[in-house]
């Protein structure tokens, strides 16, 4: 029993790697690989690096903000002009406070995206689609790969996150039994120190975390853009030209090539050939002409067809095979003979002058007889 195959049927199958224009053009889309873990971990991570760096200084400074406003600020009485200047020296205490942290997290989060997906800018997203609202759609990415990775990863994140918050405190139990001997400055003090460690060490595990989300958003992206053998030669077409209409317009353009130099064939002064493969005709006229110039050349049928045109129009054709492949391999027509091929053309064209100064004697004493 044979059975028939149809290759046909797996022409649509995409099995075939995104091509160059058509990353360009996702990428105009807005459509790139990034991790949204690996950037709030990046930012995460600077945020509680500042708090290591600047925690002391910034546990100071509201420590005075809140001393100085149960204190000082509670005597001062609130008129129309201490008001707003009130105002401001709490919002510039405030800003010193806050600035250094916002900056950080606001240069992690460029830094992260810009390693990621370069410098990008696409309206394309905030575009109404109204494919978007098609529940099919909506119900398949609720039960794809992508959701059960991202279900995955969500769980794996609170596992972590809560072995390690689980572990730093287990190790620190001892501390917490002398907490009823400690003053409420230390405790405080001592939490807020737990807290931003417990806050390094988190996000570095949650970067490691982010940059294999990454490596699989890569990989999650390349296969989404995948293209069928048909979609390729699709594409090909639009860039490069259908091959067919590529081929007639060259065959066009040889025939207008070709009708070209058979219309100059008449203007040369002598035709050479090798005898048949190869016809290259000269046209030089003396004051006119600085250098002899190939006004047509030809191999083969359109060879033939050169002769043909020069029998009827009375150029003289020459055999010469050296001097015929030379001229039809490194001329091309409309250009000037090469110096180097000066002397044998100029021995020809002395010959042509030559025959055609005897033919014209002969002629005119025939006329005069």
């Amino acid at each position: 029993m044979y059975l028939s195959l149809d290759l046909q049927l797996f022409a649509g199958e995409k099995t075939e790697k995104a091509t160059p224009l058509k990353k360009r053009e996702a990428r105009k889309k807005g459509q790139v690989a990034k991790s949204t873990d690996l950037t709030n971990a990046i930012v995460l991570l600077a945020s509680f690096s500042m708090l290591l760096i600047m925690g002391e200084q910034t546990v100071t400074r509201l420590v005075n903000l809140f001393r100085n406003g149960f204190s000082n600020l509670l005597l001062v009485e609130l008129t129309e002009e201490s008001t707003p200047i009130l105002f401001f020296e709490l919002l510039k205490e405030a800003i010193w406070i806050t600035v250094p942290f916002i900056l950080a997290a606001g240069i992690a989060a460029i830094a992260a995206l810009l390693s990621q997906v370069g410098f990008l800018v696409s309206t394309e997203a905030l575009k109404l689609d109204l494919k978007r609202l098609d529940p099919i759609k909506g119900a398949k990415k609720i039960f794809s790969l992508r959701s059960l990775v991202e279900f995955i990863k969500s769980i794996l994140k609170v596992i972590v996150i809560g072995v390690i918050t689980g572990l730093m405190i287990w190790n620190q139990r001892g501390i917490f039994a002398q907490f009823s001997q400690m003053d409420l400055y230390n405790i405080v003090t001592y939490l807020g120190s737990l807290m931003v460690k417990l806050g390094v060490i988190i996000s570095a595990v949650y970067l490691v975390i982010g940059v294999g989300d990454f490596l699989y958003q890569r990989f999650d992206h390349g296969k989404q853009l995948r293209m069928s053998k048909h979609d390729i030669k699709d594409e090909y077409k639009k860039t490069e030209g259908d091959p067919l209409i590529k081929q007639r317009m060259k065959e066009k353009q040889q025939q207008a090539s070709r009708a070209r130099m058979m219309a100059e064939v008449p203007n040369a002064q002598v035709l050479v050939t090798n005898p048949t493969h190869f016809a290259v005709a000269i046209a030089y006229e003396p004051g006119e002409m600085s250098v002899p110039v190939v006004v047509a050349k030809g191999a083969d049928f359109l060879a033939l067809k050169m002769r043909e045109v020069a029998k009827e129009h009375d150029v003289v054709i020459m055999e010469n095979k050296t001097l015929a492949r030379a001229l039809y391999a490194s001329v091309e027509a409309g250009q000037e003979i090469p110096e180097d091929l000066f002397k044998v053309v100029a021995e020809i064209l002395a010959y042509v002058y030559r025959v055609k100064g005897t033919l014209n004697k002969q002629g005119g004493r025939k006329n005069e007889a």
